[in-house]
């Protein structure tokens, strides 16, 4: 067996040990110190993969260690240091629970600081009398170095952080388990994974229990290896699937009886990173992106009968500039409302730029005619940091979307907290903040109110949530598990995650909350790229409706805000896609409030004053005019579940709606020039 050297900085003076070097047989690490690795040897690779770089070698090997601190710690563990000179490159993962059913708590690839210094850091809190599993492999080298522990007492911060209680379910064993998503329409988050010839659905029951069901699918071309993400592009009320691969991309769409999946691969070599569902062109119908690794990135366009054309940016004739070209995507493509004017603009966070070297983060503005322009410079948002992964919200909540880019690697400069100007340029509010000296790195970083405060929150690398207390500063909070799926898995208002085959609840506080769930009409049937406004004593909140965030997971479509202590809210405005606009005014706190497009509009009132329909209510045939000089064409009427239940050509302004049953519909008109008008109508 390999010895390793021991060199701990005790008042006792220095000591040494002889290691085992797998993780049934890890040595034991007796606090701070510096310990130094002569080699690489051990047998067994670290899985799942935590750091960084989400690969091992072809003949992996580890050397595994055990850490057990004596009181609550913030630590750092790095090979970041003199010891190491020249800088070494290494890679580290940090696991809870036990061999064969680890999970990931922290660990770094390269986020040494300066220009290629690839050595690994990585801040993290640690709970007293827990054991953590520390594991060096040898992906970029077997040689020898040295690494450092450093430990601070931690001290529980401000800003009312919230616990969780752990909830194993072992039925939850897919090969990817990275999907918390209502699938089934009823707007509770459902838990699902996905293997090669099988989707495995934990479906959420009122009374917090879940059923599972497995549904049988050919083996998927490409898998979810990189990231997955959900949404309904066929309309039928199911959510579909797009699996983000390291070789293309693979659809899994619901069948026409809702028994299944059928699956939808495209041929074409595309090295996926994030992978988002969105409405590119407006039309109502749900398209999807994916960022390319190492080429431009590319997007399928939805016909409008649930079937997807390929595109490439600046390749496929015809197709938009979705991305710098020649230098691929790399890595996490999110769409917001950054300017706030009503369409999906495009944020790419930076990894690398391919053989050109660039690793400038992208910002593309929706122009709204189809077309998008790159206003990366302008914006303030061309930064070179390495990052895979931006949270976006509302962090000041003065109705703008601010950005945390969060840093991959420190490499080329840490986290930096942008504000939003409201005229299209950010501000860097980084120093003072809490994100400058938070030295944690991560892929993924995700924003949500996580304590239910009103003041969106983040979680990242370190195992922590960092908290939002509402003056531009955060403050880090344990959570003794890192970022994973995120949604409402026991319908109590309060955000939790779903770990491996662990669910993570939230044990809540007495903080207030509410819930909405879309259905979109004329808009896609998620409402995905809807605005969402909140008004109360707080004053203003906001969210976007948006499928994938992060790097990998995919995570609830259901839209929640914390709103504190506050008792009642005074208005709430969803702003669809479309143009419509749905408004409640004194809405009751700590429920769920589904909204389906245009339900809100009063009989005969409509979103297009330039439309009038009569007689409403009806009994067989409806008048519609437009009072400009163009004319009504066509007629689709919707349930108010948004399923499409008739569609009629309107001859002489008239159209019959004899075969529908007697209920309230939602009215979708056009006229000649292509405007469209949602109508409330009511069939007697």
């Amino acid at each position: 067996m390999k010895k390793i050297t021991f060199i701990l900085f005790l008042l006792s003076g220095i000591f040494s040990a002889v290691a085992q070097s797998t993780c049934a047989e890890p040595t034991v690490l007796n606090g701070a110190g510096l310990y130094q690795v002569e080699e690489i040897l051990g047998t067994d690779v670290a899985s799942p993969i935590c750091a960084n770089n989400g690969v091992v070698t072809n003949s992996p090997k580890s050397e595994w260690f055990s850490y057990t601190p004596s009181e609550d710690f913030t630590v750092t563990i790095t090979t970041d240091i003199d010891e190491n000179t020249p800088r070494v490159d290494t890679r580290f993962h940090v696991y809870t629970g036990s061999c064969g059913s680890l999970t990931c708590f922290a660990g770094d690839d390269d986020s040494g600081v300066g220009s290629n210094n690839y050595s690994s850091v990585d801040t993290f809190i640690v709970t007293a009398n827990t054991t953590y599993l520390i594991a060096f492999d040898n992906k970029w080298t077997s040689n020898g170095f040295t690494f450092q522990l450093l430990e601070t007492p931690y001290e529980t911060p401000p800003g009312n952080p919230v616990t969780f209680s752990n909830m194993n379910v072992s039925s939850i064993n897919s090969q990817y388990n990275i999907c918390v998503v209502d699938m089934n329409g009823d707007f509770l988050d459902d838990i699902v994974g996905v293997s090669s010839s099988n989707i495995r659905i934990h479906t959420q029951n009122a009374n917090g229990t879940f059923t599972m069901t497995d549904y049988p699918t050919t083996p998927a071309e490409n898998m979810p290896s990189w990231s997955l993400a959900a949404g309904d592009y066929n309309r039928d009320g199911i959510n579909d699937l797009m699996y983000g691969g390291g070789s293309g991309v693979t659809f899994m769409k619901s069948n026409e009886s809702g028994t299944g999946f059928d699956q939808v691969s495209f041929e074409p070599y595309v090295f996926c990173q994030r992978t988002n569902f969105i409405d590119l062109n407006n039309d109502g119908h749900l398209d999807a992106f994916s960022c390319h690794d190492v080429q431009p990135n590319v997007y399928f366009l939805n016909d409008g009968t649930g079937e997807f054309d390929f595109y490439q940016s600046n390749v496929t004739p015809g197709a938009i500039s979705l991305g710098i070209f020649p230098s691929g995507g790399n890595y996490g493509s999110i769409w917001i409302d950054y300017d706030n004017d009503g369409d999906q603009d495009l944020f790419i966070a930076k990894c690398r730029g391919g053989s050109s070297g660039a690793k400038f983060n992208e910002l593309h503005r929706n122009n709204g005619d189809g077309t998008f322009t790159d206003v990366s410079v302008e914006s303030n948002l061309r930064d070179p940091l390495q990052t895979w992964s931006a949270a976006w919200a509302d962090f000041d909540n003065d109705g703008d979307m601010d950005v945390i880019v969060g840093a991959s690697s420190f490499t080329d400069g840490g986290h930096k907290f942008m504000r939003n100007n409201g005229d299209g340029t950010f501000t860097d509010i980084t120093e003072g903040s809490g994100w400058d000296t938070n030295t944690s790195t991560s892929i993924e970083h995700i924003a949500h109110d996580f304590n239910n405060d009103g003041f969106v929150d983040v979680m990242g690398g370190g195992s922590k949530i960092m908290y939002n207390l509402g003056d531009g500063t955060f403050t880090a909070a344990s959570t003794g598990f890192g970022v994973s799926a995120v949604g409402d898995l026991n319908n109590d208002g309060f955000l939790d995650f779903q770990t491996g085959n662990t669910l993570r609840l939230n044990n809540g506080n007495s903080n207030n909350w509410i819930k909405l769930t879309l259905q979109g009409v004329e808009s896609n049937r998620n409402g995905i790229g809807a605005r969402i406004e909140i008004y109360g004593a707080w004053g203003k909140q906001i969210r976007d409706a948006r499928s994938g965030e992060g790097f990998e997971y995919m995570s609830t479509l259901n839209i929640h805000f914390g709103i504190g202590e506050a008792t009642a809210i005074d208005q709430v405005i969803v702003r669809w896609p479309s143009g419509v606009i749905d408004t409640f005014d004194n809405v009751e706190i700590n429920q769920t409030l589904a909204v389906v497009e245009g339900g809100t509009l009063s009989v005969g009132d409509n979103a297009f004053t330039s439309f009038s329909v009569y007689p409403n209510p009806a009994k067989d045939v409806v008048t519609i005019k437009s009072s400009a000089t163009s004319q009504v064409v066509s007629a689709e009427i919707y349930d108010i579940n948004g399923k499409k239940v008739l569609a009629s050509p309107v001859v002489n302004d008239t159209f019959s709606i004899q075969s529908l049953s007697t209920g309230t519909y939602i009215l979708l008109a056009k006229d000649s020039e292509g405007t469209l008008s949602t109508h409330k109508l009511i069939k007697q």
